[in-house]
């Protein structure tokens, strides 16, 4: 299923990349530095390629979110299903670490060094939030297969999607046109996957060992994860 998410974006991918490469060009924003970071927001090329990323991520929390609403509700499916949780935060995550955005490491002028430890609070979370998704897309997995069988290993997704939240709140695209709006959208996901990841983890603590069923909780927690991809989905700057 990822594959296939993957091959449909294609297109959309090459009409993106065609149109930062352009609005580069003739904005001349082909150069390092933050000063080109403040260029590029706002710009069409920088618009575009922002808004392709925030798409896409909402395909993959969308996948997260039925993935979450087939567990929640007890549901019997193929039993590969339950890797589609880990396969997409794990796709998420290689994603933002490489394509997050158009001037950091690994793809732009900016180093290694530049990128994670310089001034640009946006760069650095938008790296963070790969590094996370990596992290928890591999205990997940690990769950999966039963490497990891401790209950403590189910905090690292809510507590995952708490910590998300909460930077969503600080999350700044820096010089933009809209940044108002977006500050909006922002808090308005953080609010939600706070309250999400504040429900899962609450229903983890709570539930029994041998305990089958669904909590409301539980189901608060897939609607919400649904919620915040729908919204991902239409972002729009």
């Amino acid at each position: 299923m990822l594959a296939c998410l993957f091959l449909s974006a294609l297109p959309l991918w090459a009409q993106h990349e065609q149109i930062a490469v352009q609005g580069g060009v003739a904005a001349g924003h082909i150069h390092s530095g933050s000063a080109a970071h403040e260029g590029w927001e706002g710009s069409v090329a920088g618009t575009a390629y922002s808004e392709f990323n925030h798409h896409l991520t909402g395909m993959l929390v969308l996948i997260i979110g039925l993935s979450e609403l087939r567990q929640a509700l007890a549901i019997p499916f193929w039993a590969w299903t339950r890797f589609l949780l880990p396969g997409a935060l794990l796709t998420a995550g290689m994603f933002l670490l490489v394509w997050s955005d158009h001037d950091a490491w690994p793809i732009g002028s900016l180093s290694f060094a530049q990128t994670f430890f310089g001034s640009d609070s946006e760069i650095f979370q938008h790296k963070s939030y790969a590094l996370l998704s990596l992290t928890v897309g591999a205990i997940e997995l690990l769950r999966r297969v039963r490497q990891l069988g401790h209950a403590a290993w189910a905090a690292p997704l809510p507590l995952f999607a708490i910590i998300g939240g909460l930077m969503l709140f600080g999350h700044s695209h820096g010089l933009h046109p809209s940044a108002h709006k977006i500050a909006m959208g922002h808090a308005l996901m953080g609010t939600m996957a706070v309250t999400a990841g504040s429900s899962k983890l609450l229903s983890d603590w709570l539930r029994a060992p041998a305990q089958a069923r669904y909590s409301k909780r539980e189901l608060f927690w897939a609607g919400l994860i649904l919620l915040i991809g729908l919204q991902l989905l239409v972002y729009a700057e």
